[in-house]
C-alpha cells in the first residue's frame, strides 16, 4: 500500500473530513489500514463498538470513531481519537492524503502516437503506445495510461485518469475527473439491426450519436459503454461504475447512480439521480428506474417497464417490491411442500 515519505498531522486529517480531535492534534499519520494490519502511523476507523477491543490492542497511532464509540474507546485508548459523524466517509477522504496515488510526471512518452492536430496540456500525461486521434483534446494533470487509444475529436477533461488499454471511440466528451479503469471501451456502436422480411438478413441501423461523461465519473475495468444511435447516451456526474457492466445505446443514467458488476443494460434505459443497482442486474430497453430505486442483484427488469420509490428496493425477474418478492417465495415453498 502507497504510504506517505513525509508524514501529516491528524490536525490536517481532521480540517479536511471535518472532525474533532480527542488527544494528541499533532500525532504524525503516513497511512490508513485496517485494525489488524495497523503499523505505527496508520489511521484506522470503528463503525461500531464490536471493533473496540480490537482497536485498543493495535500498532494503530489514531482511530476515527463515531461520537458514541469514540466515548468507549477513549477509556483506555491513550492515543489520538478523531471523532467524526461518519468514520467510514471521513476515513475514504482521509486516504485522500495518507495514501496518495503514484504521481506520472507530465509530458508525452517517446513511444506514444499523438496526432499533430490533437491538444495535449503540457501538465498531462501521455504514457508508453498511447495513441491520441486528430483533433482530441487532453486536459490538464490528466493520465493517459499505456496502451489507451483516444480516437479523433475526444475531449477529456482536468485532473483525470484513463488507465492502461482504454479505448475511446471518435467524438467521445469526458468531464473532469473521470477515472476510467483497464480495458474499458466508451463510445462504440450500439447492438441495432433492422431486419429485412424478404431476405432475413439484417441491416445495421446507424450508430451515430455521441457519448458524454460528466464529472467524477468511476468506470470499473473492461466495462463498454456505447454511442447514442442518433441522438445522446449520458453518464451523469458522480455516477459509479462497477468492473465488467454493458451500457448500452441511447441510456440515460442520471447523477450519483451507483452500478455494481455485471449489470447489463439494453438501449433507451433511464436510470434516474441516486439510484442502486446490485450485481448481474438486467434491464430490458426503454425500461424507467426511478430516482432512488434500489434494484437487487440478479435481479431483471422488463422492457418498457417502469420502477418508482424512493429507496424501495426491488427484486427477483420480474422485479418486483422486495416484501411482495419475499411473499411469493414463501408462498411457492408451502405450495412445493404440499407435494
Amino acid at each position: 500500500m502507497q504510504r506517505r515519505a513525509n508524514p501529516v498531522p491528524l490536525k490536517d486529517v481532521a480540517d479536511l473530513v471535518g472532525g474533532l480531535v480527542i488527544g494528541d492534534a499533532d500525532t504524525p499519520l503516513s497511512g490508513i489500514s485496517i485494525i489488524e494490519s495497523a503499523v505505527p502511523g496508520d489511521l484506522v476507523f470503528l463503525e461500531d463498538t464490536r471493533s473496540v477491543p480490537a482497536a485498543l490492542v493495535s500498532k494503530a497511532s489514531a482511530v476515527i470513531a463515531c461520537e458514541g464509540v469514540a466515548a468507549e474507546v477513549k477509556k483506555d485508548w491513550k492515543k489520538a481519537i478523531l471523532v467524526a459523524a461518519h468514520p467510514k466517509l471521513a476515513f475514504a477522504r482521509a486516504a485522500r492524503i495518507l495514501c496518495p496515488a503514484t504521481a506520472t510526471a507530465p509530458g508525452i512518452h517517446p513511444d506514444a502516437v499523438v496526432h499533430e492536430s490533437a491538444i495535449v496540456n503540457k501538465n498531462a500525461a501521455v504514457e508508453a503506445r498511447a495513441v491520441i486521434g486528430e483533433r482530441a483534446e487532453i486536459g490538464p494533470n490528466t493520465v493517459v495510461g499505456a496502451g489507451c487509444v483516444i480516437g479523433a475529436a475526444v475531449r477529456i477533461g482536468h485532473d483525470c485518469h484513463l488507465y492502461p488499454n482504454v479505448t475511446i471511440y471518435a467524438g467521445v466528451e469526458i468531464g473532469h475527473r473521470v477515472v476510467i479503469h483497464a480495458g474499458a471501451v466508451l463510445g462504440s456502436d450500439g447492438f441495432g439491426y433492422v431486419r429485412d422480411e424478404q431476405t432475413g438478413q439484417y441491416e445495421k441501423f446507424p450508430q451515430v450519436g455521441r457519448l458524454v461523461i460528466e464529472d467524477d465519473v468511476e468506470i470499473g475495468a473492461n466495462t463498454t459503454i456505447d454511442r447514442g444511435a442518433l441522438d445522446l447516451t449520458r453518464v451523469g456526474r458522480g455516477t459509479k461504475i462497477d468492473n465488467l457492466v454493458h451500457v448500452g445505446h441511447n441510456c440515460q443514467i442520471g447523477e450519483n447512480v451507483v452500478i455494481a458488476a455485471q449489470c447489463g443494460f439494453s438501449g433507451s434505459i433511464v436510470i434516474e439521480d441516486n439510484a442502486v443497482l446490485g450485481g448481474q442486474a438486467g434491464i430490458g430497453e426503454h425500461a424507467h428506474i426511478g430516482e432512488g430505486v434500489l434494484l437487487g442483484g440478479q435481479a431483471g427488469v422488463l422492457p418498457n417497464k417502469a420502477l418508482h420509490g424512493k429507496g424501495i428496493a426491488f427484486w427477483g425477474t420480474p422485479a418486483r417490491p422486495l416484501r411482495e418478492y419475499l411473499k411469493q417465495l414463501a408462498a411457492l415453498e408451502r405450495f412445493a411442500k404440499r407435494k
